[in-house]
């Protein structure tokens, strides 16, 4: 459902039901978004921009009635890598081309084509990120002191490692404290904000027993301003835009994905339809929005959309109430944000990585050992040890190449054999034991692509003196052929014809007839050589056999060949040619 068709029969009732799922969901929404945008190497007050002009946008102009928006943890590694390398301006003009790429994608109905990205992929790269930010958040648990970040997973966990001796006991309390109470609230009150709750908690016992001896937001990062930036349009240049170009392409395929995964599993939980194409539309609006205000990149957030659903949400209204919810406590309590720690920060970005690690699926796919696994493993792995970009550019070629050769294996070219006892004729033109040297028979099933063009080429005749003159192919089972298929058979065709030949097609599917037509190769085995059954063809093909050939045939089953009187006293061709031709029986004209 899309437009105002989503407010259909929207009354009092389904207010009040948004404004409490939309404030419930505002709440959680706040340690979340200062907690990504420090993760993503930015400061905390970025994420709240992020998750209050974003999540109104999305909520305004997506395409799915639950879904709630902002800066969410796939992002994380991404950012930080383009925060690192890039800075933070050139960072908002990234997410800026992104949300115009994604807004490009929703207006030429691509929407559909992200559903096409392989599982493993995204399991393979979702896991791999999990890791990235669970590790990232060791630092701040264990409370270490003069830790330079790193672009490199290696590199990190070097640093980590280096200033090990730093460890700070009040930060692994202060943190401790706040796991305790996320994980108690997951396990006995799941519909408390486990988060928020844990983060209160371990910043009131901080404050009241470490202070000054754990390090805060507004210690490390200043103090949080409770108005929102003013409105700014970045500098952007030519220059900016080929620099930035591959980043922000990056930020839309991943934002893409992360919205309509998102989507879908509302989709799930409430039996609704989102509309992709719209969705991907409202995802590039609010990620050309944020940037103006100093936020981050934003995609649709799976936990936060699934708690709005839980917590009674009818419409939109409700993403919209969260973001408002987050601006109102922003203007009012943001001063006391600064006092939280950085050790209470990490916990929640744990169980964060935990949830979104898919480790019940991925360990699934790796027990199977298939080519799959490979592809889920080198994903993660890439992820984890190089970056985003290049394992998801990775995963897609090793799931083509895999799709490919499965796609091959599926293709069958096989020599016809009859078996006697099921046809009712004197004259068994093919058999196990009786080969006709003149007429070969072949059954192609599967697609005829470039991926099984060697298995083609591998099973159907050499062109020597010796091979059949007529062949025919039984094509009932190619649903589909491309063009590298349609040159196979155009090169069958040449050397068939160079030697007086011909090929004869029976059964044959739309698609591949009307490629045929296409490219010309249609008119070249000539109209009368396609057959509806393969009977018709097998009688006509009786009727070209050249019988002069019969005459001194060396054939091991020459002497029992009845079809074309090929008795051993026969000593002219007119006796050959006076014989009547066997009749195909109605068997083979059925269904072939």
């Amino acid at each position: 459902m899309t437009g105002w068709g989503r407010y259909k029969g929207y009354n009092m009732n389904a207010f009040r039901k948004d404004l409490i799922s939309g404030t419930i969901v505002g709440v959680i929404a706040i340690p979340l978004g200062m907690a990504f945008a420090i993760a993503s190497g930015v400061k905390p007050e970025y994420g709240i921009y992020t998750t209050i002009v974003a999540g109104i946008c999305i909520s305004l102009f997506g395409g799915s009635k639950f879904q709630i928006g902002g800066p969410t943890g796939a992002f994380i590694p991404i950012l930080f890598a383009i925060a690192m390398e890039y800075g933070y301006e050139n960072l908002l003009i990234a997410g800026m081309m992104a949300g115009v790429i994604l807004v490009l994608m929703g207006l030429l109905k691509l929407g559909v084509l992200i559903k096409f990205i392989p599982r493993p992929v995204t399991i393979g790269f979702t896991a791999g990120i999990a890791v990235i930010i669970f590790t990232g958040q060791i630092a701040n648990f264990l409370g270490l002191r003069n830790i330079e970040r790193h672009e490199s997973f290696v590199n990190n966990m070097k640093e980590i490692g280096l200033h090990i001796s730093t460890m700070n006991g009040y930060s692994i309390l202060t943190a401790v404290i706040c796991l305790a109470v996320v994980i108690l609230a997951i396990r006995f009150a799941p519909k408390v904000p486990g988060s928020l709750v844990g983060l209160l908690c371990a910043t009131v016992i901080a404050a009241l027993f470490f202070s000054g001896k754990v390090t805060t937001i507004g210690s490390a990062y200043g103090e949080i301003p409770n108005t929102l930036p003013s409105f700014r349009f970045p500098d952007i240049t030519w220059e900016r835009i080929t620099l930035l170009i591959r980043p922000a392409f990056i930020i839309a395929m991943l934002g893409a994905i992360e919205s309509l995964l998102s989507a879908v599993v509302a989709d799930g939980m409430t039996g609704s339809r989102h509309n992709s194409n719209r969705e991907l539309i409202g995802q590039g609006i609010a990620n050309i929005a944020a940037p103006l205000f100093g936020g981050i990149p934003a995609t649709g957030a799976i936990a936060r959309t699934a708690t709005n659903i839980k917590s009674g949400a009818v419409s939109p209204i409700s993403g919209i109430v969260h973001g408002v919810v987050v601006f109102l406590i922003l203007l009012l309590l943001a001063p006391y944000a600064s006092s939280i720690p950085l050790a209470a920060m990490a916990p929640i970005l744990m169980v964060v990585a935990w949830n979104m690690s898919e480790r019940k699926e991925f360990l699934h796919l790796l027990k199977i050992k298939t080519g799959d696994s490979l592809v889920l493993f080198i994903t993660f792995l890439l992820t984890i040890f190089a970056d985003l970009t290049l394992a998801v550019e990775v995963g897609l070629i090793l799931a083509v190449i895999l799709f490919v050769k499965r796609m091959g294996e599926v293709h069958l070219v096989a020599k016809v054999l009859p078996d006697p006892k099921s046809v009712k004729v004197e004259a068994h033109m093919v058999t196990e034991s009786h080969d006709c040297p003149q007429i070969g028979i072949y059954t192609v099933e599967g697609p005829l692509f470039f991926g099984a063009a060697y298995r083609f080429d591998d099973t159907m005749p050499s062109y020597g003196s010796d091979q059949p003159r007529i062949i025919l192919m039984r094509m009932g089972k190619v649903p589909f052929m491309d063009t590298t298929g349609e040159s196979n058979l155009a090169e069958l065709v040449r050397h068939l014809q160079a030697v007086g030949g011909k090929l004869m097609i029976s059964g044959i599917q739309p698609q591949p007839l009307e490629l045929l037509k296409r490219t010309g190769l249609y008119s070249t085995i000539g109209e009368a050589q396609f057959y509806p059954h393969t009977g018709e063809a097998i009688n006509d093909a009786l009727n070209s056999i050249d019988y002069n050939k019969c005459i001194g045939c060396s054939h091991a089953a020459f002497r029992e060949c009845t079809a074309f009187s090929c008795l051993e006293e026969a000593g002219s061709v007119r006796g050959l040619k006076g014989r009547k031709k066997p009749v195909i029986a109605p068997e083979l004209n059925s269904g072939l």
